[in-house]
């Protein structure tokens, strides 16, 4: 780990201890991957304007994210099943998130529940929701995370349907993992990952143990997800959910301005310019191409903030620079919990701030809070 000069590295490191068929899902994209490669080349045509004979002596990379003090605008993005990846992985990133001041959102999907990250680092985490077919489940849901004490509600609206993937569909990816020959060799040429994970306490769905009174295996719970991601899903359900919840909500999946409009309208507090990482629909622009279209439209309203593709503190500068309020990071932080677990997190999220500390310096700002517009000096 002394040679991690950059996500990438974590990546690599990533690569080398999760079996293929947990690096593949983590990594990969739907159909051809074209959504998720855009995501971060687009990043690559958006060019810093250099400015010098600026006293930038004294930089602050502090800010505030959705009424939460924060390190940098930096949040760690829901992800499922994160707990296979390493042992108790969200309470691990949760603690790193913790421990470097930036905000943790905690999946629907995560192998640990609510109240365990609550019992771990508090309740000043995030909580993602998936709305259900199962309507009463999603208000226990809600009102469990609001009893843990989160502020923020991320709601994700853009799974009513999965996408294809086409790197799954080749490796079986099943929940459990399907054992075949091929598995069993990809997990025993990874003795590290299958050692901690046959130690781990938590290996189901803990958000899910209590959404049925049928089988809570690991299995019994995935078939029991797949049936009740809703197609129904709509606005009116956003406007419930604003209803129950009283803290902050977010709405996250947002590429069209006019949606982005619809969700001012119903009181959100903000959106999150997204295309699930390139996970859906594959035929879609980047969430940094659509970032001023959103901002043009609700950024005097509400907070605007993006996810998909950020790789270093220069895209998060970029994203600032665009109108962004904070960015949310998936990838890069998973990279470090499979290379390290929680020591991975930190250093993904201290690479991230090195680069925008540095980033500012060469931009002439010392505040991040006045990263705008004037920072961008056009596209390739």
């Amino acid at each position: 780990m002394n040679a991690i000069a950059c996500i990438d590295d974590l990546r690599r490191v990533a690569r080398s201890r999760l079996p293929r068929v947990l690096y593949d899902y983590v990594h990969g994209g739907s159909w051809t991957e074209s959504a998720c490669r855009a995501n971060v080349e687009d990043f690559r045509d958006v060019l810093l304007l250099q400015r010098v004979g600026r006293d930038v002596s004294s930089r602050s990379t502090r800010t505030r994210m959705l009424g939460q003090n924060a390190s940098m605008p930096v949040a760690l993005a829901p992800a499922g099943l994160t707990g296979l990846l390493y042992p108790d992985g969200e309470i691990a990133a949760a603690r790193a998130a913790r421990g470097m001041g930036v905000p943790f959102t905690l999946s629907t999907m995560s192998i640990c529940s609510i109240e365990d990250i609550a019992r771990h680092v508090g309740g000043d985490f995030w909580f993602q929701l998936y709305v259900m077919r199962d309507r009463a489940f999603v208000r226990r849901l809600v009102d469990r995370a609001r009893d843990a004490g989160c502020p923020v509600l991320v709601l994700t609206l853009d799974l009513q349907a999965q996408g294809i993937r086409y790197r799954d569909l080749h490796n079986r990816l099943s929940v459990p993992l399907r054992i075949t020959p091929s598995t069993l060799w990809d997990m025993a040429t990874r003795p590290r990952w299958a050692m901690r994970l046959l130690r781990a306490r938590r290996r189901r769905f803990g958000n899910l143990l209590d959404a049925h009174e049928g089988d809570t295996s690991m299995r019994g719970l995935a078939a029991w997800t797949q049936a009740q991601f809703d197609p129904t899903l709509s606005w009116e359900d956003v406007a419930w959910i604003r209803d129950l919840w009283p803290g902050k909500l977010v709405l996250k999946g947002i590429t069209d301005p006019a949606d982005a409009r619809q969700a001012a309208h119903l009181g959100a507090d903000g959106v999150i310019v997204s295309n699930h990482g390139g996970r859906q629909l594959d035929a879609v622009p980047s969430s940094i191409r659509m970032l001023e279209h959103v901002v043009g439209e609700v950024g005097s309203q509400l907070e605007v903030h993006l996810d998909g593709g950020v790789r270093d503190g220069q895209d998060v500068v970029r994203a600032l620079g665009l109108g962004a309020k904070g960015v949310f990071v998936g990838r890069p932080y998973l990279y470090g919990l499979a290379a390290t677990g929680e020591d991975g997190v930190r250093q993904c999220l201290e690479l991230l701030r090195r680069d925008m500390d540095l980033v500012m310096a060469f931009c002439g700002v010392c505040d991040v809070t006045e990263i705008d517009r004037r920072v961008i000096f056009g596209t390739r």
